[in-house]
């Protein structure tokens, strides 16, 4: 891939390209490759520096794994979203385990983990840049164990699709009972029953579209 595109890219997303030497500039492009991931590959299982992941579109979930196979989703990259959790020689205090998966068909721009962590050590600024990045992910983390832990599942459900709704701009949710199950860390009859009792209530419609919100406002004073 050409430096001008990288360079056009990196320009947009970080607040500190143009404040670091040229040398770490073209070092970074030169490390830098764009990859186009096919749906339901892994592309992080933890146990390596897989780089700084940028997603140009697509989707991607990141989640942590239990012993016995039980996956919490912690947050998903959209286009545009950045993931510093996979490059773990960058960020030497994430101790634990994430892992990603493509979500759908997804372009991203990956640069390599161990040349990104050379750069920072050169640039005080990446290094803020980079633990800054993380503390924010942080937050979206902690905001997902304190609905786990808790909340309610309606409240949990409602909270989901209010953001899922706006976050795409459709009053339809296409996604199935199953993904929503996994998004939120608990179980697709657990999901159905809910779905079918917000059905019942005339909050929503269930159909093999998706989900179609109908009330919006009695969707919104159940997220409260």
């Amino acid at each position: 891939m050409g430096r001008g595109i990288l360079e056009h890219a990196y320009k947009e997303i970080f607040p500190f390209w143009d404040r670091i030497p040229e040398a770490d500039r073209e070092y970074i492009c030169q490390n830098s490759y764009m990859v186009t991931y096919p749906k339901g590959k892994n592309i992080h299982d933890g146990s390596e520096c897989s780089g700084v992941i940028i997603v140009r579109s697509g989707s991607i979930r990141l989640y942590m794994m239990s012993d016995e196979g039980k996956e919490i989703t912690l947050y998903r990259l959209h286009s545009g979203d950045m993931c510093m959790l996979s490059a773990s020689c960058v960020l030497e205090a994430i101790t634990f385990e994430v892992f990603l998966d493509v979500e759908e068909d997804s372009e991203c721009y990956v640069i390599s983990g161990p040349a990104f962590a050379a750069v920072a050590k050169r640039n005080p600024d990446i290094k803020i840049f980079a633990l800054e990045t993380a503390v924010g992910r942080f937050s979206d983390v902690m905001w997902v164990m304190q609905q786990i832990l808790f909340m309610s599942m309606d409240k949990r459900l409602a909270i989901f699709l209010s953001d899922e709704s706006s976050r795409t701009g459709s009053d339809t949710i296409r996604l199935t009972h199953g993904q929503i199950a996994l998004y939120m860390g608990s179980a697709r009859e657990v999901v159905s029953r809910m779905l079918k009792y917000f059905a019942n209530e005339g909050i929503v419609e269930v159909s093999r579209g998706g989900i179609r919100i109908l009330d919006k406002k009695r969707l919104r004073k159940l997220t409260f």
